[in-house]
Formats: structure tokens, C-alpha cells, sequence
């Protein structure tokens, strides 16, 4: 009886502390989704990712978000989280698609690419096209 005791009373601040949490976390910061094709040259990029990062330059700090490329195309709605509305950075980093050891997307087809643009209050379409360049940094291997 007395570990009884002991575990109810060990276990009470916890449950507050758990229910105490869930009560503070709210909805969040409002989000917009974005969605669209990502070409290099023309063609489809088979595989990457895209970060949009707030443009602190423009003195805005909402959320982040990203999407995975596939084939050739993004949505925030299926392989990401959609940034926060207003002024943003896309860092687009393209891959050829060819998955082997320690290349999760594979071997990167060009240098990061960066894009300035403004995620509106709604949801939304907004393709990138990218344009060859070679990898300069160590570590980064190109076509």
C-alpha cells in the first residue's frame, strides 16, 4: 500500500506538468502552403529538398518550412511543413535521385540555389527553375 502511495504521489506532478504543457501549446503561428515543379535546365529535378527561411534582412521572423523534391515537383502539404506567410529565402539544393551509401537523395546536381519571394496569407503554387552550376564546396559532389 505504501508503494502505492508513493507512485500516486510521484505520478500527480508529472500529470500536471504533461496537462500544464498541452494546455500552453496552441495552434501555432499561421502557415501557408506552398506547392509546384522544380526544373534545373528544363528538366525535372528528380530529388532534394527546399528550405524556406524567413528573410531576416526584411526583418521577419515567422516559421520555417521545407519540402521534398519528387520528380520533379514539391507540396509542403504532403512531404514538408509550410512556412509562415511573408518575406522568405528558398535555398533549393537539387539531387540527381540515385540514393547510395550516405546519399539519402543522391549526388547533388547543382550548388544550393537561393530565391527570394513572398509566401502570401494563402495557399499557393510557385515553381523554380533552376540553372546549372557547379559545386565549389568541399564535400559536395556534382555531376
Amino acid at each position: 500500500m505504501r508503494r502505492l502511495t508513493i507512485l500516486w504521489r510521484s505520478g500527480l506532478p508529472l500529470l500536471g506538468l504533461v496537462l500544464a504543457v498541452a494546455a500552453c501549446s496552441g495552434p501555432g503561428p499561421p502557415r501557408s502552403h506552398l506547392w509546384g515543379k522544380v526544373t534545373c535546365e528544363g528538366k525535372e529535378v528528380p530529388a532534394g529538398i527546399i528550405y524556406f527561411d524567413p528573410d531576416v534582412m526584411k526583418k521577419h521572423d515567422g516559421p520555417q518550412g521545407f519540402a521534398l523534391i519528387r520528380n520533379g515537383v514539391y507540396d509542403t502539404r504532403k512531404d514538408g511543413r509550410a512556412p509562415g506567410p511573408g518575406p522568405h529565402v528558398a535555398r533549393v539544393l537539387p539531387h540527381d535521385g540515385i540514393q547510395g551509401p550516405e546519399l539519402p537523395w543522391g549526388r547533388s546536381l547543382s550548388k544550393e540555389q537561393t530565391f527570394n519571394l513572398e509566401v502570401p496569407t494563402q495557399d499557393s503554387m510557385r515553381d523554380f527553375a533552376l540553372v546549372q552550376q557547379a559545386n565549389t564546396e568541399p564535400g559536395q559532389q556534382g555531376p
